[in-house]
């Protein structure tokens, strides 16, 4: 793989951790351990049996803590200390043919992590405000399925898969700013002019 297309899965991984960091890394780790991947020197503790025990067994946790409304934005807040720092590494990781980790990647794979972590936070504090539970059900499920879906890709066809995330991410960050707003404006403590 050329380092255009190492830059872009690392992208991938990162953005993949700020929404599901334990299924991102267990993917990674089962994709080395079967040899579907030849992973990075920086990355093949992924592959180990430690910690595709330890990731597998949190994505088991956050599969189910992230369906029940409430719970998950518990879960969100507390996961922000694993997300983002899980996804520099993933980034930095994914282009380190020596083990070492460049600070440029790191930068940007946190901001890509933070990015995408606080984009799902927010949509899923909006989601937790409507009385009814089938939406978090719903919009949890999705982010499972795209988390599988997107890694998948990206080992594949790394600016497809890129392509498709900016699609899809970029008028949902437009949605829920807007939404936001339009709930700032109805609370009923703001201030008026």
């Amino acid at each position: 793989m050329s380092e255009a297309h190492l830059f872009a899965v690392g992208v991938l991984l990162a953005w993949l951790a700020g929404i599901r960091v334990y299924l991102t890394v267990f993917g990674v780790g089962l994709a080395g351990a079967l040899g579907w991947l030849d992973l990075p020197p920086a990355l093949e503790a992924a592959s180990s049996p430690w910690v595709l025990g330890v990731s597998g067994a949190l994505a088991v946790v956050e599969f189910f803590a992230d369906k029940i409304p409430g719970v998950d934005s518990g879960w969100d807040l507390l996961q922000t200390l694993a997300r983002v720092p899980a996804g520099a590494f993933l980034a930095a990781a994914t282009l380190s043919p020596d083990g070492d980790l460049g600070a440029g990647m790191l930068a940007t794979g946190a901001g890509v992590a933070l990015t995408s972590h606080a984009l799902k936070a927010g949509s899923r504090l909006l989601l937790n405000a409507s009385p009814e539970p089938v939406s978090n059900v719903v919009a949890s499920s999705a982010e499972d399925v795209m988390t599988v879906g997107v890694l998948s890709l990206a080992f594949v066809y790394p600016w497809l898969a890129l392509a498709l995330v900016a699609a899809a991410a970029i008028p949902a960050a437009f949605a829920v700013w807007w939404l936001w707003r339009r709930l700032a404006r109805r609370s009923p403590g703001r201030l008026r002019d």
